[in-house]
């Protein structure tokens, strides 16, 4: 199982939220480069990079700061926050991310999620789906839909998608523990790549995590506060 480090920026700066509220939070770097190196230096192969600007504002916010990341970075890129459409995710993989992260459209705007996999393929696309209470939240978590995680699960697995990500809101950035339980339950339920984040605070949990089946795990705060060792856990894991 791969482990991915979260590089959130906001204003131009590295920082961590709190459940994803835009008003719980702490700052770790001024520059997200230097995050950067210090994650790909620690043997991380992709960044998970979101633009919490982006996010609220459904646009490129912070896209040359990106740019600059896949310019100086050995490791590959995946980026989310306000990537709404096609036009965006192209100028994102223009830039030279990897792979392009949706969420709101998988709700709102599935179309832009098939001109996305038919014209850059279906490794260029992770869907994210971020559940509070097992109900999908939408524009950087601000507002809620009134949909569930399976009918997403399902319906862009229909669609083709290859590799989704699953995040508990509620558990997210408490150094506490996964939602194993809904981890397992979305992984059970599709063929699809499986990206787990939420609340990892121990390579231990990782560890359950991997056993569950998921390709790969995010992890933010754990990794800021040291909480987790970026090295020894990948060494673990493997």
């Amino acid at each position: 199982m791969e482990i991915i480090p979260a590089i959130d920026i906001r204003a131009g700066r590295c920082v961590r939220l709190l459940q994803g509220d835009y008003s719980k939070e702490t700052i770790f770097a001024d520059d997200p480069m230097e995050i950067a190196m210090k994650w790909e230096d620690g043997g991380a192969e992709y960044l998970h990079v979101i633009d919490l600007d982006g996010a609220r504002e459904g646009s490129a916010v912070n896209i040359e700061v990106v740019s600059k990341m896949c310019a100086n970075s050995a490791a590959r890129i995946q980026v989310g926050g306000g990537i709404r459409d096609y036009e965006t995710a192209a100028r994102y993989i223009d830039a030279g991310v990897s792979r392009v992260i949706m969420g709101t459209s998988a709700v709102e705007h599935i179309d832009q999620l098939e001109r996305i996999l038919e014209s850059f393929g279906a490794e260029s696309l992770i869907v994210s789906v971020d559940a509070r209470d097992g109900i999908v939240a939408l524009d950087g978590w601000t507002r809620e839909s009134n949909t569930t995680v399976e009918t997403v699960v399902k319906n862009i697995e229909s669609l083709g998608v290859k590799r989704c990500m699953y995040t508990d809101i509620l558990k997210d950035g408490t150094l506490t523990e996964p939602n194993y339980e809904g981890v397992e339950s979305v992984a059970a339920s599709t063929k699809m790549k499986i990206i787990a984040a939420g609340g990892i605070a121990a390579i231990s949990q990782l560890k359950r995590l991997s056993f569950a089946g998921v390709e790969a795990t995010v992890v933010g705060r754990a990794l800021y506060t040291g909480d987790i060792q970026l090295r020894q856990a990948i060494d673990e894991l493997k």
